[in-house]
C-alpha cells in the first residue's frame, strides 16, 4: 500500500509539472497583463516559506521511519514550493526588466525539476511493487554473517531478500550437520538472527533448517 501510495504521488506531481508546462506555453504566446504584484507576491512568497517547513518536517521524518510515503508527500508539497518560486523570481524580475518571456522560461525550468522528481519517485515506487531483493551493502552484510558461521560445518543456500516500506524480509535455508541437537541448531539459529537484526533495520528473518547430509537439502541453487 506505501508503494502504491508513492506512485499516485508520483504521477499527480508529473501531472502538475505537465500543467505547468502547459500554462507556460500559452503564457509564451498570450501575455496576461498582471495587476497587484506586491501583494500577490507577498502571499506566494509567504505559503511558499510555509510548505517549505512543512516538506522540510515530512521529508525528514521519511529518513528516520524509511518511509517512502512520507517522502511522496514531502516531495509533493516541495512541488508547489518550487512552483511559488520560479513564479515568484519570474514576476519579480519581469516587473524590473519587462521581458514577458522569462517568466515562461523560468515556469518551463520548474517544470523540468519536478518531471525529475516525479519520475524518481515513480521509479522506486516500481521497485518497491515489483519485490526488488535489498541493495548490494545490506545483502553484504547478510551473506558476511552466514559466512561467519561457516566453521561449525554449517552451509546455506536459497538466500531471497526483499523490502517493504521500512520492513526488510530475509529467507534463506541454513544446512547443518545430522548429529546436532535441535538446542545447538535453536542456539545457532538465535545467534544468526540476533546479529542480523542488529545489522539490518526492522528484518524479519525466516530460517529454514535442512540436515546437510540429505540430498534433497541442497535442491536450488546453492549459495
Amino acid at each position: 500500500a506505501e508503494y502504491f501510495s508513492s506512485g499516485v504521488e508520483g504521477t499527480l506531481i508529473l501531472a502538475a509539472a505537465v500543467g505547468i508546462s502547459y500554462q507556460a506555453w500559452m503564457r509564451l504566446f498570450n501575455p496576461i497583463p498582471l495587476e497587484q504584484l506586491p501583494l500577490g507576491l507577498a502571499i506566494a512568497v509567504a505559503a511558499a516559506l510555509m510548505n517549505f517547513a512543512v516538506a522540510r518536517v515530512l521529508l525528514s521524518a521519511s529518513r528516520q521511519h524509511e518511509s517512502i510515503t512520507l517522502e511522496a508527500h514531502g516531495k509533493h508539497i516541495l512541488t508547489d514550493v518550487w512552483t511559488t518560486v520560479g513564479v515568484v523570481g519570474g514576476l519579480a524580475i519581469g516587473m524590473l526588466v519587462h521581458w514577458s518571456w522569462l517568466d515562461s522560461l523560468i515556469a518551463f525550468a520548474v517544470a523540468l525539476s519536478i518531471v525529475l522528481s516525479g519520475i524518481g519517485l515513480l521509479g522506486r515506487s516500481l521497485q518497491g511493487l515489483m519485490d526488488y531483493a535489498l541493495p548490494p551493502d545490506e545483502m553484504q552484510l547478510i551473506q558476511e554473517i552466514l559466512n561467519r558461521h561457516g566453521n561449525r560445518g554449517m552451509m546455506y543456500h536459497q538466500l531471497r531478500t526483499r523490502r517493504a516500506g521500512a520492513k526488510r524480509f530475509v529467507d534463506f535455508h541454513l544446512l547443518v550437520p545430522g548429529n546436532h541437537t535441535v538446542q545447538e541448531i535453536h542456539d545457532l539459529c538465535e545467534v544468526i538472527e540476533a546479529e542480523m537484526k542488529n545489522a539490518l533495520r526492522e528484518a524479519s528473518i525466516t530460517i529454514h533448517i535442512e540436515p546437510l547430509e540429505d540430498p534433497a537439502s541442497w535442491e536450488g541453487p546453492p549459495a
